[in-house]
């Protein structure tokens, strides 16, 4: 999850992040970026970043030689952690060979490095966490379930790791990208794409089925939810599967949610909103057929970029759902420019209420953020959620 922002004059180092413990008894300053005069990534919850700036880099200078000192002890943890992890991937992955390739990455969540092996060069996201495995889990079913449809490009998955160290590392296709640009019409008409599938497999097995000899060979899937439990961000998606979108939606997403927000904040204002907008929910959905339709979960301008053969996604949530819910992050943050939106709606056009809808399924999103960041979100939270129950 990440927001793009544009740095400021020359090439700076800058903290972002708080003090963290890297080793037993170690705790060390962390994830610095680089800034120079162009685009960068980070988390959305980093958007009030230019205003921290000054404070930052006043804050690094406070603390430079400390951060030095200290980072000594630190740094030879790390050394003998990554030591470990390599040995583990070059037998997990069958290599003789395990060399950084000079390409790294990664946000709030996970960090990730390219590394030529002797099967060719893959990327490896890595993650410290104790529940590691179950997010690469996820994000590994999203993208094979994705690659199956063969309508827009993802890196192809190879295998998640539980590290002996803690914590996992997910395996997959090193991908050369660069930032969206040209394909933008065409991620939106390979997106359209992604989201028709479904349905064109059931239209083509109904078809099918009335000629002699044929059967179907690909799923339907007729449900709402997905095989396994997928992360927004770190946070687990109740995927179950539901027949009906309003109950998957408002339960597994909305209600799910804010059950979080009562546990974290016990905020009174959410609760009573949410009492009254839950009741409108069908609403929204007069005279609308909802067919389950593959996502990638989160689609924000952070997880879409191009390659050699065209517009290439990454980083998904998936789950089967209503194909708008796609398009409610994908506003939030920007990135996608209206040639995005033509190709998109050309193929799906928009549907009476949509707009409203749209709401709804960002609604989902600013939870998240409060649920992963802090109140900083709670105030567009329930902005919505008062603009929709007024509906």
């Amino acid at each position: 999850m990440f927001a793009q922002i544009r740095s400021k004059s020359l090439q700076i180092q800058f903290l972002i992040s708080y003090f963290i413990t890297d080793g037993p008894g170690t705790k060390t300053l962390n994830h610095f970026l680089s800034f120079e005069n162009k685009p960068r990534l980070l988390p959305p919850s980093c958007q009030n970043i230019n205003r921290q700036l000054q404070e930052w880099e006043s804050t690094l200078k406070k603390f430079g030689s400390q951060t030095r000192t200290i980072g000594s002890s630190s740094s030879v943890w790390r050394a003998s952690w990554r030591t470990a992890m390599e040995a583990q991937l070059k037998k997990e992955l069958g290599t003789s060979m395990l060399k950084s390739a000079g390409h790294s990455g990664g946000g709030c969540i996970s960090q990730g490095q390219s590394f030529d092996t002797d099967h060719g060069r893959v990327f490896v996201k890595i993650n410290h966490k104790s529940q590691a495995k179950r997010m690469f889990d996820g994000e590994l079913a999203s993208l094979v379930a994705i690659v199956m449809t063969d309508t827009v490009k993802v890196p192809k998955p190879v295998k998640v790791i539980e590290l002996d160290t803690g914590g996992a590392v997910f395996v997959m296709e090193h991908v050369d990208m660069r930032g969206l640009s040209r394909h933008s019409k065409q991620l939106g008409e390979r997106l359209a794409d992604l989201h028709l599938h479904n349905q064109r497999q059931s239209d083509r097995q109904n078809k099918e089925q009335q000629t002699v000899g044929k059967g179907p060979d690909v799923p339907v899937i007729d449900q709402f939810g997905f095989q396994v439990p997928t992360c927004c961000g770190y946070l687990p998606q109740e995927n179950e599967w539901q027949s009906d979108w309003v109950t998957f939606y408002s339960q597994h997403r909305l209600q799910h949610q804010l059950n979080m927000v009562e546990k974290s904040y016990g905020d009174r204002e959410a609760r009573e909103l949410w009492s009254q907008l839950q009741l409108k929910i069908p609403r929204l959905f007069t005279d609308i057929e909802v067919f389950p339709a593959l996502l990638h979960g989160d689609l924000w301008g952070g997880n879409v970029a191009e390659c050699s053969d065209g517009p290439v996604i990454f980083d998904p949530a998936s789950f089967y759902g209503h194909a708008e819910y796609e398009l409610g992050i994908a506003g939030m943050f920007g990135g996608f420019s209206d040639s995005f939106y033509s190709g998109y709606h050309n193929k799906i056009p928009k549907a009476p209420g949509f707009e409203k809808r749209n709401q709804l399924y960002q609604l989902f999103h600013y939870l998240n953020h409060w649920n992963h960041f802090g109140g900083g979100y709670r105030g567009s939270s329930l902005r919505i959620m008062k603009d929709l129950a007024k509906y």
